[in-house]
């Protein structure tokens, strides 16, 4: 039987059985790495950073969205909160702690972060309120009157009414 060849950069050959990786975490990181060298290579210089997006939940309710995006360890004046129409948008940075002795792994994500959400009705901006607590970031979004259902009253009219007219 013949086994699949990978051939490496500087030809080197490597025989292994197809979908197989020693370390899968490796050979993402080797192919993030080939994938920057390249956008290097392409735009010049150092690629710019990349802002990402923080886990969310968006639930509505009959008055109101709600929206929870988990930040932890971030301080409420590094969050900017913006409403632009029906457009909400969160952006801030979190800062690289200084550590004190050698780092041997690291898997938190620092650095500029962004949420954008479309809402799928009419809002009221002038009412939105955004709260801190235990690292979730918690704003409610009030959904304007027009938007808002309502319940419209049926009334009854007797047909002795609408024939005599």
């Amino acid at each position: 039987m013949t086994m699949p060849v990978r051939r490496h950069r500087g030809g080197a050959v490597q025989e292994r059985p197809l979908g197989w990786a020693r370390d899968p975490l490796t050979e993402f990181d080797q192919l993030l790495g080939e994938m920057s060298g390249l956008i290097e290579s392409t735009v010049g210089g150092v690629a710019p950073a990349v802002a990402w997006t923080p886990l969310a939940d968006v639930t509505e309710s009959d008055d109101a969205f709600h929206v929870e995006i988990e930040l932890p360890g971030v301080k409420s004046k590094d969050i900017d909160v913006e409403a632009n129409g029906q457009e909400l948008v969160v952006t801030g940075e979190i800062k690289e702690k200084e550590r004190k002795g050698v780092l041997r792994r690291s898997t938190r994500r620092t650095g500029a972060f962004e949420y954008r959400l479309r809402l799928p009705g009419e809002v009221d901006t002038e009412k939105i309120n955004a709260q801190m607590s235990d690292g979730v970031l918690t704003i409610t979004v009030p959904k304007a009157e027009v938007a808002k259902p309502r319940h419209v009253e049926i009334s009854e009219t007797s047909e002795s009414t609408e024939s005599s007219g």
